[in-house]
């Protein structure tokens, strides 16, 4: 078995995936509060 040396590992994948990950959380919660605001305006 390999000996591990912290700090080796190619982690450029798993960076870009939680980098995608948050900007699609984002752009939903941005989304979902955008139509809470308007049915608030539309049913006033």
């Amino acid at each position: 078995m390999a000996n591990h040396k912290h700090g080796e590992m190619n982690v450029d994948v798993q960076q870009k995936t939680f980098a995608g990950f948050i900007k699609t959380v984002t752009w939903s919660v941005v989304t979902i509060i955008c139509i809470l605001i308007f049915m608030a305006l539309v049913n006033s």
